[in-house]
């Protein structure tokens, strides 16, 4: 059996269907999330220690991890990853520094003056993955931005690890991130915590983070009515565009690196041949072996595969009707097929840049819009942790030369009340 199977230049018809996601049991997941945000927000802390034990298997007392046990978890760290982690952070930290926006300050015409200020968001919340695989590099991208803006608050929440601890590398990257309070707590429950506060949760002004189906789900919904959100982040994805000049070794580990996301993910090559196509087959059966998480990734490349088109063009044209998270181009003339692409979160250019330096520390944002949202969403950056407010400001004279354009604007929509605003001024109080 084929672990990634070919498919031979399909027609553009057959696209659509090589460029879905993974879908199983939606409607049931749907109905499971929307109860959960129902019960939390009824039952506040209560109703949350219910879902954590049908959902987790523990009974949490409390879910904030207190201060001593924040501070304990520096000591098991080991001092490599403590200077690896520190090195992320100063590059992720440089250039989301380098995102901050300059305030706009200019008069449109003579005494109009129109003013654009960057206000950081006041309260944040931060979903980050626990469990199995505690994904302690997202701390980072998401924490570093929100200090950079100057978010006022940052909370965590995360799930607990089946001993109900919070393992040592999100704590302390929490700590060295500036986080304010971490809960134990994960999934769909967690995401009802911070869209509507209990007892012991703050509510936030906006939802940070990627997970699982549950937790893409539960932001979805709470984003539709209740608290802003940052991007649909799901199930990880990769699309690697890779010629023949390309290595099949290296395409093969950067399918294999976004497949030991989880049984969910997604990893696709396209190239221009049967045999290149072929021979990277063979790398990742031979890469596999060597692999903890085999189990995982095989499941994950049952959704996956590998797709030959036999031009260029072709090659550029389905990568951007897939609009993947991340997108490693490794062809020749890299940079002028990354000026076609019109839809990724994350382009990797050349050989010597697997996604995973993205992921970790090169400096760029691993918190990406999965499932094809890379259309309309950007990947999480400073402005993220940023409302515009705008402000104007006229003198009399400017009010004077722009009333008449004011004014009939006004009223060809009807609006009376509005040209008014302008006249009973320019009149002095008297319409």
């Amino acid at each position: 059996m084929e672990i990634l199977k070919i498919h031979n230049n399909p027609e553009r018809a057959e696209w659509a269907a090589l460029t879905e996601r993974f879908t199983r049991e939606e409607e049931e997941i749907t109905r499971q999330v929307t109860e959960i945000l129902a019960d939390v927000k009824s039952g506040g802390d209560r109703s949350l220690r219910e879902v954590t034990r049908r959902v987790e298997g523990r009974d949490p007392r409390t879910f904030e991890i207190p201060a001593d046990v924040r501070a304990a978890a520096a000591a098991l760290i080991p001092a490599a990853l403590k200077e690896a982690l520190a090195a992320a952070k100063a590059n992720i930290e440089t250039f989301h520094r380098a995102q901050l926006p300059p305030e706009v300050d200019i008069e449109t015409m003579p005494g109009v003056r129109c003013v654009q200020r960057a206000v950081p968001i006041r309260r944040v919340g931060l979903y980050i993955p626990g469990g199995k695989a505690p994904l302690f590099s997202t701390v980072l991208m998401l924490a570093v931005p929100a200090r950079v803006a100057g978010c006022g608050e940052v909370i965590l929440c995360t799930p607990a690890r089946p001993d109900g601890t919070i393992a040592p590398e999100i704590l302390y990257a929490a700590d060295l991130c500036g986080v304010d309070r971490i809960f134990s707590v994960g999934g769909a429950q967690a995401v009802a915590a911070m869209a509507y506060g209990t007892e012991s949760i703050p509510r936030v002004d906006k939802i940070f983070g990627p997970g699982n189906r549950y937790v893409t789900k539960a932001k979805q919904l709470v984003g539709a009515n209740d608290v802003a959100v940052d991007l649909p982040a799901g199930p990880s994805e990769v699309l690697v565009l890779a010629d023949d000049e390309a290595s099949p070794a290296f395409a093969a580990a950067d399918l294999l690196s976004q497949a030991e996301h989880g049984g969910d993910s997604q990893a696709v090559l396209v190239c221009p041949s049967v045999e290149f196509a072929r021979d990277t087959q063979r790398a990742v059966g031979e890469q596999l072996l060597q692999l903890r998480r085999g189990e995982t990734i095989r499941e994950a490349l049952r959704q996956s595969r590998i797709v030959v088109l036999d031009s260029r063009e072709k090659m550029i044209g389905f990568a951007n009707a897939y609009a993947p998270e991340h997108l490693i181009i490794s062809m020749r003339d890299a940079w002028d097929v990354a000026a076609q692409i019109t839809a990724a979160g994350s382009v990797f250019i050349g050989p010597w840049s697997p996604e995973s330096a993205g992921d970790y520390a090169s400096g760029t944002n691993h918190t990406l819009p999965t499932g094809g949202w890379a259309r309309a969403y950007s990947g999480v950056n400073t402005d993220s942790f940023l409302r515009k407010i705008t402000y104007q400001e006229l003198s009399r004279k400017g009010l004077a030369a722009l009333s008449p354009t004011v004014i009939a604007m006004a009223e060809a929509e009807g609006l009376g009340a509005h040209a008014a605003a302008v006249r009973v001024r320019m009149k002095g109080g008297v319409l």
